[in-house]
């Protein structure tokens, strides 16, 4: 077993609490690592590190801000292997997830590095003569960066980058579900050369360390990636200080399959974006409604699909499509979900049950005979489930997607661009995905509406999270 360290102000330390909390591997439920129970203290002392350290950070020119994120990329490379070994055994993603997770967590790295030049003010005519408006963009200050469970190592990136190239400092609260890989990253960190306090680690209790950074006054900006309760928390918490909170919370994406689409093709795009990282995406294909023309035909399709996935250990097996859930509430959670959709008049088609006694494994499952009233189809069910439901016209099945408290992803499957426009003008999602699966780029903007959250990550918006404008106005009219 491993004993974790958090990383403050470039000095790997234990909590003041002396105490610790065990981390499990979901496959097998053994004990493999234990991190620090982090306090109050803990959370202040990286708070101050990170606000001493926000300055200087800033008036570094962004060129060579950048330098440093290279070499964060760089030193995920170089450790690619052991960052796939953790996540895999700390989380349970497959081999083939774990790998892609470092990989961009690398790419995005450098991607950020490029907005080194692209942070860009305005020049804005005045009214009066003589007078220049200039508006110009900084960076926000200190971020308090709360990383989910479910992608532990790629959000390091997404939060931090951004954050970074912009001139600010982060604290970071990894989940403590899954706190090893970014523990693991404080080494490249140090070995970067990073100035001490640009990047701090603090691990422990969500609702000890999450809520102290959440309400203190000496943050700037909360970023969030979390359940819907997490957020309403994080919210309550910064309301305090007015603290700016950004929100990537829950998901229900509706898949739309029009008569027209390609079957063999759409059901497997279903697939991918339902079981990816083993159903535990906030935007993963959470329901499917098809087109009651080939409701039969393309049913049977997405059934041969499901029945082929094959479940297992990913640090055992290499070849295996899906994982284990994350912990054992998270495999009671989806086991009762099942379970109530039947009870309200869903059909097991394949699948509904736990794999093995071992472990947290639950097999892909489909299910038939499904309505817009029950339950499965409102609440986010954040495992490898997925409920039919036959449609007849495109505005009923739009109401129908709409009809959730989230906004996050969708998809829509057909060759007819008209039918496409429709839809996607209609759907009340930050992401709609056209004849693909359920997986967002970096350049983008990832963002949702709703209960799904506030703001949002990637691309230039995404660096935008973290930055203020300034506004001057220069008079140079002396007569």
């Amino acid at each position: 077993m491993k004993d974790l360290k958090m990383y403050i102000n470039g000095k790997f330390v234990e909590s003041r609490s002396g105490k610790w909390i065990e981390v499990l591997n979901p496959s097998t439920e053994e004990v493999i690592s234990r991190q620090p129970e982090g306090t109050v203290e803990d959370v202040n002392e990286a708070l101050d590190a990170a606000r001493a350290a926000q300055k200087a950070w800033a008036a570094t020119p962004a060129i060579e801000r950048a330098a440093y994120l290279r070499k964060l990329a760089d030193g995920i490379r170089k450790r690619k292997d052991l960052f796939v070994d953790i996540i895999m055994r700390e989380q349970g993603k497959t081999l083939s997830w774990a790998t892609t997770e470092v990989n961009v967590t690398a790419d995005y790295f450098d991607y950020m590095a490029s907005f080194a030049r692209h942070i860009e003010g305005e020049v804005i005519p005045s009214d009066r003569r003589g007078e220049t408006i200039i508006l110009t963009k900084r960076p926000i200050g200190v971020v308090a960066g709360i990383l989910p469970w479910n992608f532990p190592f790629f959000l390091i990136a997404r939060k931090a980058g951004s954050a970074l190239i912009a001139g600010c400092t982060i604290v970071i609260k990894p989940s403590q579900i899954t706190p090893e890989n970014c523990t693991e990253f404080a080494h490249v960190v140090e070995e970067s050369g990073l100035p001490a306090g640009v990047i701090n680690i603090v691990t422990g209790r969500g609702s000890v360390i999450g809520n102290e950074m959440a309400g203190s006054p000496k943050v700037d900006i909360v970023s969030v990636t979390g359940s819907v309760s997490a957020g309403e928390s994080i919210m309550k918490a910064a309301a305090n200080n007015i603290t700016k909170v950004s929100l990537e919370l829950g998901g229900k994406a509706p898949a739309i399959v029009f008569p027209d689409a390609d079957l063999e093709a759409s059901a497997q795009w279903i697939l991918d974006s339902r079981i990816g990282n083993n159903g535990q995406i906030c935007n993963n294909a959470e329901r499917v409604y098809v087109h009651k023309d080939i409701k039969k035909e393309f049913t049977d399709i997405l059934l041969r699909k499901f029945e082929a996935v094959k479940v297992g250990d990913p640090c055992k097996d290499h070849t295996v499509d899906m994982g284990p859930l994350v912990e054992k509430r998270a495999l009671e959670s989806v086991e009762a979900k099942v379970e109530n959709a039947i009870k309200q008049g869903a059909k097991v088609l394949c699948g509904g049950h736990r794999v093995g006694d071992k472990g947290y494994f639950y097999a892909a499952t489909l299910l038939d005979n499904c309505t817009q009233d029950m339950d499965i189809i409102h609440e986010e069910t954040f495992g490898p489930v997925l409920p039919i439901v036959e449609f007849e016209d495109t505005d009923q099945v739009i109401a129908w997607a709409n009809d959730v408290e989230y906004g996050l992803a969708s998809s829509v499957f057909t060759k007819d661009i008209d039918t496409a426009a429709k839809v996607t003008r209609g759907l009340e999602f930050g992401e709609t995905y056209i004849n693909r699966e359920h997986f967002e780029a970096m350049q983008g903007f990832h963002a949702g509406v709703k209960k799904s959250g506030i703001g949002g990550a990637d691309g230039k918006h995404g660096v935008e999270e973290y930055l203020v404008t300034h506004v001057t106005y220069l008079d140079t009219h002396y007569e």
